[in-house]
């Protein structure tokens, strides 16, 4: 191994084409490495940097075969967060100097052993790091204590070295906070990431960490995997616990996990976090063997409907239409039965529905944020467009939550049924390819624009919050203008196994991996 100075930061070369970084003091380091990449381009660092397009698995493995050590990891990703944050705006509170301590000490000996990793800034709680939820609300809100989930990704060994921006309170499909400004999209930096989880995918997709936390409340998971050309895996309701804060986030709407740039990834770390917590008060049917396993399974000869219907009126860009198109294609090529048929879904009843549970979630949200935090709400401390939603959740009568409750797990029974007819649905993760930046900003005068033009931009993935159904974004089509457009697979309750086989058999047919976004390329 030999060494090499340059700018006053010493690096160590030892494979072929192979350049880590090595700190002696993170912090400097990391602020002389930001200028001089922005100086030469981050394109040659990339290219010098073997770790940056391993997923967690490979890194993992490395790490297990002492060919690697843990620290050299998390210095590598630290590097690649200084040298592309300043222009994509992903990572929001670093934890640097807190990781590489963990780095060089005694970590869990998990199946992610020394990988880095990406915490969103919302709901999943890390002691002593600030949890703002996007909001200028919370800017300065310390946790004294571990989420659950947590405390399973740093048994698993992974090092969290930083959080990720995420919308104020998860609430739009894009991530464009007024505290900490817009994440971009990274191929297209003038196009939403997606959200509510566009930090984290804007950072796994050009390969600062090879997965990152995420959660999904109406598609916050799928979104931004469809926007950036990741795959993303939302679990069935209660697969991963919310615990000790919460036992249950608006009757089950929410669900945590992650983005990932490989399928089994996503397994593996489902693997390691799913389970109930103490207290819960339900939980997802135990898979049959480890979610690991079903990569690479044959999945059989499945039964697929497809649609491009958004049903109730909304719009699906000929993009969208042409990447269902293709999976359906894809799908019967690889051997399965497929069929066009449009999904039986009273629009009309389910969106007012939804949106009370919506809006009751912000005024809720506020409420038990400020008895965390000691603080006593402001109008001027939250975005207009949260603002409104608090002023319509707090007039939502208990009768009308609870038959919104209801009429919703109506909806989620005659879904069940249509579902027993085919394995898997197919549809458009979303009806439109990423949109501009500023899409769904309200203006003053119309503080609730922001929410309804979501509405015609995801009309397909929160039906599956509601159901609480597994489903996942796969990325298999790029159009013209080089953007990915994802497309979804339902699957029946509890049967994340048959997503995992049908996603390792299309990964192998049409891999992704290779496809590297403009900012990096």
């Amino acid at each position: 191994m030999s060494y090499v100075s340059l700018w006053g930061v010493e690096y160590a070369v030892w494979l072929p084409n192979a350049v880590w970084f090595r700190m002696r003091d993170a912090k400097r380091a990391t602020g002389v490495l930001r200028g001089a990449v922005i100086k030469e381009g981050v394109s040659e660092m990339m290219k010098t940097d073997e770790f940056a397009f391993l997923d967690a698995t490979a890194q993992a493995e490395l790490v297990r075969k002492g060919e690697v050590k843990p620290v050299e990891l998390v210095e590598s990703a630290i590097r690649r967060v200084e040298a592309l944050n300043p222009r994509l705006n992903a990572v929001v509170t670093p934890m640097f100097e807190q990781a590489m301590e963990e780095a060089s000490g005694d970590i869990p000996d998990g199946p992610f052993r020394g990988v880095p990793f990406l915490l969103k800034d919302l709901i999943a709680a890390c002691k002593g790091v600030r949890l703002t939820f996007g909001s200028a609300f919370l800017r300065d809100y310390v946790p004294d204590f571990d989420s659950e989930l947590v405390l399973r990704l740093k048994r698993a060994g992974l090092i969290i070295i930083g959080k990720t921006n995420c919308p104020e309170f998860g609430i739009l499909p894009t991530t464009e906070p007024h505290l900490f400004g817009p994440t971009r999209n990274p191929w297209d930096e003038e196009r939403t990431p997606g959200g509510s989880s566009g930090g984290s995918a804007a950072a796994v997709a050009t390969g600062m960490v090879p997965m990152a936390h995420a959660n999904d409340g109406g598609g916050s998971i799928r979104i931004p995997a469809s926007c950036c050309g990741l795959f993303g895996l939302k679990p069935t309701r209660a697969r991963n616990p919310l615990g000790p804060a919460t036992g249950d986030i608006l009757n089950g709407l929410i669900v945590e996990h992650a983005v990932t740039r490989s399928v089994r990834d996503s397994a593996a770390l489902l693997d390691a976090t799913s389970g109930p917590d103490l207290g819960d008060p339900y939980w997802a049917p135990p898979p049959s063997r480890p979610f690991r396993e079903e990569v690479g399974a044959d999945p059989g000869r499945l039964r697929i409907a497809f649609t491009a219907d958004a049903r109730g009126g909304a719009e699906v860009h000929p993009d969208c239409v042409r990447a269902v198109e293709d999976a359906a294609k894809l799908c019967a090529e690889l051997g399965h039965e497929v069929e066009e048929r449009p999904l039986e879904v009273d629009v009309e009843a389910l969106t007012p529905m939804f949106m009370t549970l919506w809006s009751a979630a912000q005024a809720w949200t506020a409420d038990s944020m400020a008895m965390s935090s000691g603080q006593t709400p402001a109008q001027e401390q939250f975005e207009p467009l949260t603002w409104a939603l608090m002023e319509m959740g707090r007039g939502v009568s208990a009768p009308a939550y609870l038959l919104a409750v209801a009429g919703l797990q109506g909806i989620s029974r005659s879904l069940a049924r249509q579902a027993e007819e085919y394995d898997l649905w197919l549809t458009p993760t979303l009806a439109e390819p990423p949109v501009p930046l500023g899409t769904f900003e309200s203006p003053p005068d119309n503080p609730l624009y922001g929410i309804v033009r979501a509405a015609g931009f995801v009309p397909f993935t929160p039906i599956c919050n509601v159901t609480g159904q597994p489903a996942m974004s796969v990325p298999l089509y790029w159009n013209q203008d080089g953007l990915p457009v994802g497309v979804q697979f339902v699957a029946k309750f509890g049967d994340e196994a048959t997503l995992f086989r049908l996603a390792a058999q299309l990964e192998e047919a049409r891999p992704w991996a290779g496809r590297i976004p403009p900012v990096v390329a």
